[in-house]
């Protein structure tokens, strides 16, 4: 069982701020960014390119700027997925990095943080 399937069992706490039948969205434990949410299907895969169904796709990425626009109030934001431990994916359950918050003249230094780290 993944970290994430605890969190979505209730059997890890966690910060969440989006909830449906399909996804959920929490804070991430370890923020590379002021406001940084993932976004989570509950429907278990463990890399994006697992998901072959054009739908489900499409629904992740409109519930990741659902939550990005509408729970976290975010008028710029990152969306990112790390695919496979090579590009730094570290939980081996398909999510979304909502990334944002940054202050003006902020962003540049951050997003240079970002890359070097996953």
């Amino acid at each position: 069982m993944t970290i994430f399937e605890k969190i979505i069992a209730r059997e890890l706490p966690s910060t969440i701020v989006f909830e449906d039948a399909d996804f959920i969205a929490f804070k991430d434990i370890n923020p590379r960014a002021p406001v940084h949410v993932l976004c989570v299907p509950k429907k278990l895969s463990s890399r994006l390119d697992e998901i072959t169904n054009p739908l489900e796709l499409g629904a992740l990425m409109a519930t990741a700027i659902r939550v990005a626009r509408d729970h976290l109030d975010l008028a710029d934001y990152r969306l990112a997925v790390n695919v496979g431990a090579g590009a730094g994916q570290i939980v081996f359950h398909t999510h979304v990095h909502i990334l944002g918050g940054w202050l003006d003249g902020d962003a540049d230094s951050q997003h240079a943080d970002m890359a070097a780290h996953g």
